[in-house]
């Protein structure tokens, strides 16, 4: 039975909802919404219940509320960043009835003259701003929600640390309404307090330090004290380990963080936790998260395979370090599943010998990574080796 109705409202309030949702708020028994979006309607007399912070928090008294009819009153498209997606875990399909409004990233391509499919919807609503790094590449365009008036600064100086400065920013501020407005401006430029409705249109500019998409940043990317998973070996590692989205993947040992990071950059929804003992390179894992887009990073500072058990189970596991200790391979097998990948690069004699211990169990595949850069000696150009990796690839 259909007892909820999801209705997405615009900047132009009642006014801009269509037959369908008038005939659902007019029925409802109870209604439900934020402050703002309860405020346009008439005082009637019928049980309001605004949303609590955070949403989640309302859920039980709205599941309550089964089987009377209820509206709930969301911006825009309630299942692009809304409220739908938190509602469709808790109630199936069946009973909820969606009646979207135009979202807003329709709203503003249409006033940019953008075509939507070629841009990058975000938002950076309740999320950190940080997270935005890993979108910025040359010539992309971003539109991204923001969390209020102060939002479309904190975003320009993102843009202008991470060398986008240049790059032209359009905030389009409460769209569809009344009170709509324009400010264009480039990212160092811009500055300032905005309407708490807003969203930010990114142009982004050519950028000489850019991040490419793919596995392998510069090893210069990250601060690390040499515990540090080499470009080349950690495009390999990557490839090694096949992200899939939304996947969580174990980076053991993780030194600098850069294979828990680059996983995270990888595809959509995915999840990663950094197991590090040193408590200062823990700090320098988390740093480096947030400057790289991704700081949804989880660093948990202990010592494996102890600090291991209480996990959740993850998807894939990469050991970059401490792998001779005694039963880390054993425990790191046993968590994955039908289908879990297990990555272990070794550079001592007693990493390669726990390696070979696991592959004659295991099975699997045996790789030695020989790596050299060239450099000079004197006036000569050389080839300086950096040590050999051996690296064991299985899926269970």
């Amino acid at each position: 039975m259909t007892w909820l109705t999801l209705i997405g409202v615009g900047a132009d309030g009642l006014d801009g909802l269509g037959g369908r949702a008038r005939r659902a708020l007019a029925g409802a028994e109870v209604l439900v919404g934020g402050a703002r979006h309860l405020a346009m309607l008439p005082a009637d007399g019928r049980p309001r219940l605004p949303w609590h912070s955070p949403l989640a928090d309302t859920l039980p008294e709205l599941l309550a509320l089964r089987p009377r009819l209820v509206a709930v009153l969301a911006t825009g498209d309630p299942l692009w960043y809304g409220v739908g997606r938190l509602l469709l875990q808790h109630l199936s399909p069946a009973e909820v009835a969606i009646v979207p409004h135009v979202s807003a990233f329709q709203e503003a391509c249409s006033r940019l003259g953008w075509a939507l499919e070629e841009a990058h919807p975000l938002t950076a609503h309740g999320r950190p701003v940080t997270a935005l790094r890993r979108h910025f590449q040359p010539g992309r365009r971003l539109l991204v929600l923001t969390s209020g008036g102060a939002g479309p600064a904190a975003i320009a100086r993102c843009l202008a640390e991470d060398g986008y400065g240049a790059s032209r920013i359009i905030v389009l501020e409460d769209l569809g309404g009344p009170e709509e407005h324009r400010v264009e401006s480039t990212a160092l430029d811009l500055d300032g307090r905005f309407s708490d409705l807003n969203l930010v249109a990114v142009d982004l500019a050519a950028c000489e330090q850019s991040r490419p998409c793919v596995p392998g940043l510069p090893d210069e990317t990250y601060e690390h004290d040499g515990q540090l998973t080499k470009a080349e070996v950690r495009a390999v590692t990557l490839a090694a380990l096949a992200p899939c989205d939304g996947e969580l993947l174990w980076d053991v040992g993780a030194g600098a963080g850069s294979v828990a990071i680059e996983w995270l950059r990888a595809g959509r929804g995915m999840r990663a936790i950094a197991i590090e003992r040193d408590p200062t390179r823990a700090a320098r894992i988390a740093a480096n998260a947030e400057r790289l887009g991704v700081p949804e990073l989880v660093v948990h500072t202990g010592a494996a395979p102890a600090g291991l058990a209480e996990l959740p189970a993850p998807a894939a596991i990469f050991v970059g370090g401490g792998i001779a200790a005694p039963g880390l391979l054993d425990l790191c097998w046993n968590r994955l599943g039908q289908g879990g990948r297990l990555v272990a690069n070794a550079v001592s004699v007693a990493g390669e010998a726990a390696l070979l211990a696991c592959h004659a169990i295991h099975g699997g595949k045996l790789l030695r990574l020989q790596l050299a850069r060239a450099g000079t000696v004197g006036t000569q150009l050389v080839w300086h080796p950096a040590m050999p990796v051996t690296q064991l690839v299985v899926r269970k």
